[in-house]
């Protein structure tokens, strides 16, 4: 059955699947308690390092880590802005001109050094990453994850529009449970 964690708070019955919050991620088919994806001072290491490729906003960070694991991890701007405010207040990055009203941050030398430094850690935590996305890719089906934003998409528009009953919501709560059954019994 389709599991997920939203920071920490479970969004759906028993079972296995996706687990993610601030600092984590797994898939876990069992339903077991997920594993840290980072420690704070990891993810700054790789803020560092993807900032390092090119200046980016705090958004950017979340969308390119998301986007290196395949959609599986991305930490949450609860994390990820006060990290950038970290780095800079270590002199690691420094605030840029933009073109809108984002904070965007771009490398300094001490944040090059720091990341020279710890090279071979930060290309271990580059390739937890990509392995993330790598694993998503042979084992995600992109069908189901369509299916499942399309779920989302519906569920939200109708209860956006208000005109339900408390039948209403019940009876949307029992469709998408015999739907999860009749997945669960599929061979």
């Amino acid at each position: 059955m389709f599991h997920h964690h939203m920071h920490g708070r479970s969004c759906g019955p028993r079972g296995g699947g996706w687990s993610r919050g601030p600092f984590h991620f797994s898939w876990d088919g069992d339903g077991s308690r997920s594993r840290r994806m980072f420690d704070s001072g990891e993810l700054r290491f790789v803020l560092l390092r993807l900032i390092a490729d090119q200046p980016r906003h705090g958004y950017d960070l979340i969308r390119a880590i998301e986007e290196m694991t395949g959609g599986r991890y991305a930490p949450s701007p609860g994390v990820v802005y006060p990290t950038l405010s970290l780095l800079a207040e270590m002199g690691h990055v420094a605030e840029q001109q933009s073109d809108d009203t984002r904070k965007r941050f771009a490398i300094t030398d001490g944040g090059r050094a720091h990341l020279e430094e710890n090279r071979d850690m930060v290309d271990a935590l580059m390739a937890r990453l990509t392995d993330l996305g790598a694993e998503a890719k042979r084992t995600d089906g992109a069908p189901i994850r369509r299916a499942m934003t399309n779920l989302g998409v519906a569920v939200r528009e109708r209860l956006a529009r208000g005109d339900f009953s408390e039948d209403t919501l019940h009876d949307v709560a029992a469709l998408i449970d015999e739907v999860a059954q009749k997945i669960e019994r599929l061979r």
